[in-house]
């Protein structure tokens, strides 16, 4: 097979989709033996063994990105000569002859379940166009059986073409003594850690408000660490932390560096990750794969990927939320159960068996 992977979440993003497109790129190189795989993005990285074709990205206020998207990159591919292109940010491929199979990654719904949580120009461009893009797909990939319940519950045409594949863990995630990123930050005592986008769509307000509940009903200082970059819709988040009785103690990193994460996951009493939906959570997996404990809602796919070692509670009942950081400060053999069992508990999450999974796929549907 030939394979093109539109890649251009390599290059213009840091959350979530970028991580699947990485991680799922390095485990095709290594299980597509026999296979070509070629990636089209927008500018060539020399450290990566595959071939590359760039289409780069000019940034005109004259809609270059929409020619890019619709003419440049199909006109590249026919070229190419591919049996199929994977698209692994549910936003294309487009304007494809029927002979090249089209796969699509679908990450979650939100744009369409829960618009109020989006840009505008991001939810319109989903109900325009992706109802399109998933009855010309071929094949359509899903990272939970959520999201894929949720696909056949709002577009029932995806039925008996949707491959359900859990994503896999990044295997650099692994608990670890140093504190090199908290030594320079100064923090020396306990803390509870939230990573991801600071979006309205994690309700981090629930989290504050828990917070301010912890900290008044303990004595000692345990503090909170928010790691991950601002997201849209995040005013109203600022100004509640502005606000906050104990702002001196949360601490705002920033997008950091990968290399710090599984010391801030190793350390910390347990991540707080108080979403309101989520197709997969990766955050989830990273911080049980440093034997972490994990504090976080019983909703959309995080009770998939939490099992029966995350502590759950209702989403946004603050008082549950504020009893399991309570729970877990207290400590005794339960949390430490809980956070010697997560060790095992994520090898089942694997990126070697989803290229092998998604390439079984792939042949099925090109031969």
């Amino acid at each position: 097979m030939r394979i093109a992977i539109l890649a251009d979440p390599l290059d213009n993003q840091r959350a979530g989709v970028h991580v699947y497109t990485r991680e799922m790129i390095r485990a095709l190189i290594e299980q597509a033996k026999g296979h070509e795989l070629i990636l089209i993005r927008e500018r060539e990285d020399p450290d990566l063994p595959i071939r590359q074709v760039c289409v780069p990205n000019v940034h005109l206020p004259i809609g270059f990105a929409s020619l890019r998207l619709f003419f440049l990159i199909p006109i590249v591919v026919r070229r190419l000569g591919v049996d199929a292109v994977l698209e692994p940010a549910h936003f294309g491929p487009f304007n494809l002859p029927r002979r090249i199979r089209r796969i699509t990654m679908i990450h979650d719904l939100t744009p369409i379940l829960l618009p109020q949580y989006h840009r505008f120009h991001s939810q319109l461009l989903q109900r325009i166009f992706l109802k399109g893009i998933l009855q010309k797909a071929d094949l359509v990939l899903s990272n939970s059986h959520n999201t894929s319940s949720d696909l056949q519950k709002v577009y029932p045409f995806t039925e008996g073409k949707t491959c359900t594949i859990h994503l896999g863990r990044d295997e650099s995630y692994q608990p670890t003594s140093s504190r090199e990123f908290l030594d320079k930050e100064g923090i020396k005592e306990p803390y509870f850690l939230y990573v991801g986008t600071i979006e309205p769509r994690k309700n981090l307000s629930s989290l504050l408000k828990a917070y301010t509940a912890f900290r008044q009903a303990n004595h000692s200082t345990v503090k909170l660490i928010l790691t991950g970059q601002r997201g849209w819709k995040s005013e109203a988040f600022f100004q509640q932390l502005e606000q906050h009785p104990f702002r001196k103690d949360i601490l705002l990193t920033g997008f950091i560096e990968k290399r710090f994460l599984p010391e801030l996951y190793s350390h910390s009493l347990a991540l707080v990750y108080p979403s309101t939906y989520e197709g997969f959570g990766f955050p989830i997996v990273e911080a049980f794969s440093c034997g972490t404990n994990v504090i976080c809602p019983d909703n959309s796919s995080l009770t998939e990927v939490g099992g029966l070692l995350a502590y759950f509670y209702p989403t946004g009942e603050v008082d549950r939320l504020q009893a399991h950081m309570q729970t877990v400060y207290a400590g005794g053999p339960e949390v430490t159960r809980r956070r010697e069992e997560a060790l095992s508990w994520v090898q089942q999450f694997s990126w070697k068996t989803y290229a092998q999974r998604l390439l079984t796929a792939l042949e099925e549907l090109i031969n």
